[in-house]
């Protein structure tokens, strides 16, 4: 099976070439590279410095460049169609790790047939689960990691996971040629979280199967180019924002009929979330996506398009 990794960077060569590189020891050889920079042309051609054009193993590693900061969506569907004769199509975030047989397993559990995208065991650095895979809950317009601060050495029961993720969490997406055919490309307007899970949550992706590779392991130092894992009171106003907003639109794009009592579960989940610990700013920047969700606003916020 031909996989083509997708990775989108935004002037972060460090994390893109330390990902690269753990790429280059995985035990599956059948694969090529496609690395999409959404950070101006200064950052592709750093990338292009840093990077060679063929691992040592012989695969194909190519560069691309983004006509401007298309976000997460935008830049992933630009990988997509760039792969578009490969087998299967393995997202990950650029601050990722994979360990060696992470592709070969996720290889290994789509070819047994019963699914159409894998996923696999996220790992954080302090060596806690961030995530399994994925539960959206409607009524409250609330993401739940499952096996979030279990300890990565765990036991995992594979089955249960399967039978209760409805997504696959954004920094580890195998996905088969099926899926990417039915599902069609990411959201793009959405611009930077939330996108992976209304993929996932479409009706032509909801009667696939997702499955889940116990075997792959991927470590992921999250939260190095937005600052989301930063403590409470140092997060800054592009995640907090729009994760808030996202979770409005995603609930009005897949359950429109829920989004009055979503909307008031997000909001009470936005003032316990800071207000216990007196971010003030922060629930002023939640606030803020909150409302923008509620009037429809989509696409890149002011403040990042000005930077671009």
């Amino acid at each position: 099976m031909h996989v083509a990794v997708v990775v989108v960077g935004f002037r972060n060569p460090d994390d893109v070439s330390r990902c690269v590189a753990a790429l280059a020891r995985s035990s599956h050889r059948d694969f090529e590279i496609v690395i999409v920079e959404n950070g101006g042309r200064d950052a592709h051609a750093e990338l292009q410095r840093r990077l060679p054009e063929k691992l040592g193993g012989g695969q194909r590693l190519r560069v691309l460049l983004a006509e401007h900061n298309l976000g997460y969506g935008g830049g992933v569907n630009l990988g997509l169609a760039a792969a578009a004769n490969a087998d299967a199509v393995w997202v990950l975030n650029p601050d990722t790790e994979a360990e060696p047989e992470a592709m070969a397993e996720s290889v290994r559990r789509l070819q047994a047939g019963d699914c159409d995208a894998v996923g696999c065991a996220i790992y954080l650095p302090n060596g806690m689960i961030q995530s399994y895979g994925g539960r959206w809950e409607t009524p409250f317009a609330r993401a739940v990691s499952i096996g979030y601060g279990q300890s990565a050495t765990a036991a995992v029961d594979a089955a249960r996971i399967e039978r209760e993720q409805n997504y696959l969490n954004g920094a580890s997406m195998f996905l088969g040629r099926r899926f990417l055919q039915e599902v069609g490309p990411m959201q793009e307007d959405y611009f930077l979280y939330c996108e992976e899970v209304e993929w996932f949550l479409r009706p032509a992706a909801r009667r696939m199967r997702l499955g889940f590779a116990a075997g792959a392991r991927v470590l992921h130092h999250a939260g190095t180019t937005t600052g989301s894992y930063n403590g409470i009171h140092a997060k800054p106003k592009t995640p907090i924002y729009l994760s808030e907003r996202n979770r409005i639109l995603l609930t009005r794009d897949c359950a429109p009929g829920m989004l009055p009592f979503a909307a008031l579960a997000a909001l009470a989940l936005i003032v316990f979330r800071f207000g216990r610990h007196r971010a003030w700013a922060q629930m002023g920047y939640g606030l803020q996506g909150w409302l923008a969700g509620l009037a429809g606003r989509r696409g890149t916020p002011e403040w990042i398009a000005a930077l671009a």
